[in-house]
């Protein structure tokens, strides 16, 4: 079932929560999830508004939740929201409304909420921000077609798409211990790769670090092992979207990725917002999926959703900047090498999620980058040893 607008979306809706009114980023319609911490305190749940951060456990003890909004905070109270993930998304839609309201200018609860300002509100550039949930595993779809075409002709492939691209969301699984988020450091790869025309491999650090543009979708309940997700309800377990950059060692990733595919060159590190945006936050961006070329083939019936064709696709925009360390020291702005919009992909997010859980176990938080690929619909510029973590593939 698609999610149905409500007053949490009404763009007319302001804060008395000053810095929230028009914030790019953290307006009152948005309002993620995440897990922050301040100054020796201990991790705790938080919905992102301005520039602040709302705390939940806090308004949890104040006593300003009750029935599934409290239910929903109970479960988001420790470091991770794994528990509220698997709720799914009645909770979600309960806890969003209360925040809402409870930050709206309007909200008849106002008075009673500022006076619990110094609890309840954070500054978010006094916190820091963890992961937000625990992720036992991720997996990485190849859903952007002009991405998978652009590779396969790099590789000389003739025609460049493998037969089976389009008739199933094609992944791979990838490694969830090295997941980190924004502004985590990152130490540069080391391995085996080719210097030169050597066909002699060298071992040292990477020399051609790359990034990619990739949209991750948070999961939400899950299935038991060998009970699949129908298409129908994939949209159920979709419980949000963030930004996610998978670095990769490109000099390495050649050497190694014969027979089998990329091994150190991708497990080294990968970034992602520390923000859930929630499905439903993003439910004014649906749009329908796209219609496939002439010539070729419906997806197969279990991959077929007329839902998911009529409003399985979002309309939001992505671009990639580069600010080196001494562009910044220069005073020089950053420069926009990619730009594209997730209205290119290939495949729906059901669909991803559906093929995962047709055999497999999916758990809360598991993490599948549906997005990968983005950035080719569009000219692009590689750019050997990017410094900021957005990406975008060879």
């Amino acid at each position: 079932m698609p999610i149905a607008l409500d007053e949490t979306h009404d763009p007319k809706r302001t804060s008395w929560l000053e810095s929230a009114q028009g914030h790019s980023e953290f307006p009152l319609q948005n309002l993620p999830l995440g897990v922050f911490s301040r100054a020796s305190s201990e991790l705790r749940a938080g919905v992102a508004v301005g520039d602040s951060i709302f705390d939940i456990a806090a308004a949890l003890e104040a006593g300003l939740f009750t029935g599934e909004a409290k239910r929903a905070a109970e479960a988001a109270s420790g470091g991770a929201l794994n528990a509220l993930l698997a709720l799914g998304p009645a909770s979600r839609i309960a806890l969003r409304r209360r925040v809402s309201s409870l930050l709206a200018v309007d909200g008849p609860e106002r008075g009673q909420v500022e006076g619990l300002r110094e609890h309840l509100i954070h500054e978010a550039g006094a916190c820091t921000l963890h992961l937000p949930a625990a992720i036992g595993a991720y997996t990485d779809f190849f859903a952007g077609i002009e991405h998978a075409a652009n590779g396969g002709r790099r590789r000389g492939q003739n025609p460049p798409l493998a037969p089976n691209y389009k008739y199933v969301p094609v992944a791979y699984h990838s490694r969830a211990s090295s997941i980190r988020p924004s502004a985590t450091p990152l130490r540069r790869p080391r391995g085996q790769r080719l210097l030169g025309d050597s066909q002699i491999p060298q071992f040292g650090p990477s020399t051609k670090l790359d990034f990619e543009l990739e949209l991750g979708i948070w999961a939400g309940p899950g299935n038991d092992l060998g009970e699949p997700i129908p298409i129908g309800r994939a949209g159920e377990h979709v419980a949000g979207l963030g930004l996610l950059n998978d670095w990769s060692a490109r000099d390495i990733q050649r050497w190694e990725s014969a027979p089998l595919g990329p091994f150190l060159s991708k497990n080294f590190g990968t970034t992602i917002s520390p923000w859930i945006v929630t499905a439903e936050a993003l439910a004014p961006f649906r749009i329908a999926q796209p219609p496939r070329p002439a010539g070729d083939p419906r997806p197969l019936d279990y991959l077929w959703d007329d839902e998911d064709q009529r409003a399985g696709a979002f309309d939001i925009d992505l671009e990639v900047l580069i600010s080196t360390e001494a562009m910044r020291a220069k005073g020089i702005p950053p420069l926009r090498v990619s730009r594209s919009n997730t209205r290119h992909l290939y495949w729906t997010k059901k669909c991803g999620l559906t093929v995962v859980a047709a055999d497999g176990h999916r758990r809360p938080a598991w993490h599948p980058r549906l997005f990968r690929g983005l950035h080719e619909s569009l000219p692009r510029l590689h750019i050997p040893a990017p410094a900021l973590p957005m990406n975008t593939n060879p």
